[in-house]
């Protein structure tokens, strides 16, 4: 249910980061149910091929909020992962630039070792 305009268009505009937010909260739910009213910040690692956008998730989360009042003073942090491949020939890894898959020995790669997932990376709560 959506409490007023400006909720049902941040949800229409990012639907499908919307329900990753909610899976977030779920699997902290989940995970820290004793600790999960004092949650205070979520920071996520995104690699660049997730296709996840951080400005979708923090208007995601916005609207989340709105929705969900007891997570009012939890905050969102996205950080955004290059793209590395590993090179089989020089057994290095390179970051691609410009989705240019090709090792700084020359040789080029799609072993990816980084930039495609997306993982809670720490989570903070209110010490009291």
């Amino acid at each position: 249910m959506f409490l007023n305009q400006k909720q049902a268009a941040l949800s229409f505009k990012c639907m499908h980061e919307i329900s990753l937010i909610r899976n977030i909260f779920k699997t902290l739910e989940e995970e820290f149910p004793e600790k999960i009213e004092k949650l205070r910040g979520i920071y996520l690692k995104v690699g660049i091929l997730s296709s996840i956008q951080p400005i979708l998730m923090q208007n995601a989360f916005e609207a989340v909020l709105l929705d969900e009042p007891r997570y009012s003073n939890a905050s969102l942090h996205v950080e955004v992962l290059p793209i590395l491949i590993h090179c089989e020939a020089c057994d290095k890894d390179t970051e691609v630039l410009n989705y240019t898959f090709v090792c700084t020995c020359g040789k080029p790669g799609n072993n990816i070792v980084q930039g495609l997932e997306m993982m809670i990376n720490k989570v903070e709560f209110e010490e009291k």
